[in-house]
């Protein structure tokens, strides 16, 4: 399965009658749920009705459960404000998306499975020592979206100490141009990725937002262009790339064992890309975390079968 581990939240959004679940990591979930994968989300939510919210969001939208924990300890809250100017404020002190006590893929199976983290969950609270436990265990592939919040990080260097503990583990690395810049600050993506690529990640890929994205690999690097659309929100469109990048690994995988991604070449890497490129587009085009099905998906951008000549899959 594809397990989506770290935090759940809820937006609340000017205007809006009820709160918005959100979340990287759970966002990804839905994502690759919509895609028609197997996919689990791994976190603690709250026994308020906000987390039942959450919870019947994940449940509506095919993500299995069974390895979310539930507890009395308030829902982090995103309050969005537009006035004088778009920004938000976090509520996150002792909430349930902090408390995580254990992290157990036993439920769902032998796997090995693929992980996935990154954002908030990745450094908060208990949580993060309980998911870089996990991620020590983990005998899958291991994908990694840091996706930066500076204004929840009022600890840089805890940040990094588990931000590391991902990295080493990680095979697969995404993040955005301004992911790159707050991480290592005026160096350029190629040289970054030649040291990851270079410490063990298969791939390192770098958004940046309607320009497109670029992949890394030891075999090359390419860059890969967006599709224009007009852009209605770009929330959750970075989870949606991360999300169908390994929906389209496990479609083209035999199974989840790192060793498997060797077989994949730049070319075939570029084709996963373009896929998820156009995935996130989708999603700027409705607001909110909003990503496509399957069906949309293919009726936009086709999954093209893998070019014998230029990768294996």
């Amino acid at each position: 399965m594809i397990v989506c581990a770290g935090e759940a939240l809820v937006d609340i959004l000017p205007g809006a009658d009820v709160p918005v679940p959100g979340g990287g990591p759970m966002n990804t979930a839905v994502a690759a749920a919509r895609q028609g994968a197997p996919a689990a989300f791994l976190g603690r939510l709250s026994t308020d009705p906000e987390g039942d919210l959450i919870a019947g969001h994940l449940r509506a939208n095919g993500v299995d459960l069974r390895c979310v924990e539930r507890g009395p300890e308030p829902t982090a809250r995103a309050i969005v404000e537009i006035r004088p100017e778009l920004s938000f404020r976090f509520e996150g002190r002792g909430t349930a998306d902090t408390a995580l006590e254990r992290a157990d893929l036993s439920p769902l199976g032998p796997g090995p499975h693929f992980l996935h983290g990154g954002t908030l969950g990745m450094f908060r609270g208990r949580t993060a020592e309980v998911l870089a436990d996990l991620v020590g265990r983990c005998r899958g592939i291991v994908s990694l979206d840091p996706n930066v919040r500076p204004a929840i990080i009022d600890d840089r260097d805890r940040w990094r100490y588990f931000h590391r503990k991902w990295l080493n583990r990680s095979h697969i690395y995404k993040l955005s141009d301004e992911d790159l810049e707050w991480i290592w600050p005026r160096r350029r993506a190629g040289s970054v990725a030649s040291e990851l690529l270079a410490g063990g990640r298969h791939v390192v890929l770098v958004t940046r937002g309607g320009q497109g994205a670029d992949v890394y690999t030891a075999g090359g690097s390419v860059e890969v262009p967006a599709p224009a659309v007009t852009v209605v929100d770009t929330v959750g469109a970075g989870d949606t790339f991360a999300a169908t990048v390994l929906v389209e690994l496990w479609r083209h995988l035999p199974d989840s064992r790192p060793e498997n991604l060797a077989h994949l070449d730049l070319g075939e890497w570029s084709r996963i890309a373009h896929r998820a490129v156009g995935a996130a587009a989708i999603t700027c085009t409705r607001p909110g975390a909003d990503p496509p099905t399957l069906a949309e998906l293919d009726g936009r951008i086709p999954a093209r079968a893998p070019d014998p000549s230029t990768g294996t899959g």
